[in-house]
């Protein structure tokens, strides 16, 4: 048999029971759009989630600061000298010890037996930078700035977690906090961080306030850099807040995300690649269910073929490639919906979609094969069959 009549009459048969073969497709089209989603979707998804960790944690530099019998190590001017270079976005400077990490906090003068109006807080001296070194915000009032450290002010910022424990919710009747002995007036109240969430049980006051708790020094700094200054900024730190003591500083600096952002993305495409091969299965299942009763249905057909000269070969041939044919066109068809369906998803979530244009090309050609499997069986036993039992 001519390929051209083997391929006219694979068609013909498909066309012959259109709504069954259109079922049939539609099991393909199902797996391979699935499919297509799937991976679509979590490469892009992996895409977000590379760029947040990058952001998030590959920006994020910490300088810890040992202790120094004769004189600081670093000053607290020293951040200044430090957002000077290139690649840094914020930084601030803190000193805390283990003095001022359980102290006593209440919010009002008046004891009273009957109600818990004293806090247990710590208490950290930094500079004015800190909400942006922590990647916070103020959600009420305003953060201390070097007006009050120069002036010596008793000003406090808290969490918002001390707020809540302390019974702070408004600022504008200057509500105080008292430490020991001494109120501090609360100013600001800073909430919403990324980056050091414990702050959000602080209660953090001006370095020149921060000596009456022990808080003299600097113990670390924050840093935040742009993408991919990280490395440079860590090796320049140093140098740039303790010139002549560089080597006693300590620099946290973030570990390459290659291996964590790979590993990550490879386990998510994993999980959604299994996914789509059982929504692909279950369609190559159906083909295969199909093509098994189209076989029976057309037990004669395949007799008086074999009666007139057709070869098992033919028989064969024409019911497997009448299930490539469906697998195919539902490759095909499950291929576009697919794409469609990724650049959706991305634009309702304003992402950046990803699309392999091998994932185009290999989804029909899968769909294909799937058809060719599935087909298998019932185009051999077709072709097992003898022209006197079949037309019997």
């Amino acid at each position: 048999m001519h390929i051209r009549d083997l391929i006219g009459e694979s068609v013909a048969g498909m066309l012959a029971r259109p709504v069954r073969s259109a079922l049939t497709t539609l099991g393909t089209v199902l797996g391979i759009t699935t499919l297509v989603v799937t991976l679509g979707v979590a490469a892009t998804a992996g895409n977000q989630i590379v760029g947040r960790f990058d952001e998030l944690v590959a920006t994020a530099i910490t300088v810890e600061v040992p202790e120094s019998p004769n004189k600081p190590l670093v000053t607290w001017d020293a951040v200044d000298r430090l957002t000077r270079l290139r690649g840094v976005e914020s930084a601030a400077a803190v000193a805390e010890s283990k003095e001022s990490t359980n102290l006593s906090v209440r919010s009002n003068d008046i004891v009273d037996p009957t109600r818990v109006t004293t806090q247990n807080l710590s208490v950290l001296a930094t500079t004015p930078g800190l909400p942006e070194a922590a990647r916070g915000r103020i959600v009420q009032g305003r953060f201390f700035d070097t007006g009050h450290i120069q002036r010596g002010d008793r000003v406090a910022v808290i969490g918002d977690q001390a707020a809540k424990m302390l019974g702070v919710t408004r600022l504008d009747r200057a509500p105080a906090i008292f430490i020991g002995k001494h109120a501090y007036t609360v100013i600001g109240i800073l909430g919403d961080l990324r980056r050091e969430r414990n702050l959000s049980t602080a209660v953090l006051v001006p370095p020149t306030v921060g000596s009456q708790f022990g808080l003299r020094d600097v113990t670390r700094v924050l840093v935040n850099t742009t993408l991919g200054a990280a490395g440079l900024i860590a090796g320049q730190a140093p140098t740039a807040l303790s010139p002549g003591n560089a080597d006693m500083l300590q620099v946290v600096s973030p570990p390459s995300p290659t291996r964590a952002r790979d590993q990550a993305q490879d386990d998510v495409n994993a999980l959604f690649l299994i996914l789509g091969l059982v929504s692909l299965v279950v369609g190559a299942i159906g083909i295969a269910n199909v093509t098994l009763v189209t076989v029976m249905e057309r037990v004669p057909e395949i007799g008086l073929r074999r009666a007139l000269g057709a070869a098992r070969r033919h028989i064969a041939a024409q019911f497997l490639l009448e299930s490539t044919l469906i697998g195919l066109t539902g490759g095909v068809i499950g291929a576009s919906v697919g794409l469609v369906v990724v650049v959706a998803v991305s634009a309702a979530k304003q992402w950046t979609p990803l699309l392999d244009a091998r994932l185009a090309i290999a989804a029909p050609v899968a769909g294909a094969v799937v058809g060719l499997l599935a087909g298998l069986y019932p185009a051999l036993r077709a072709a097992r069959m003898e022209p006197v039992d079949a037309l019997r």
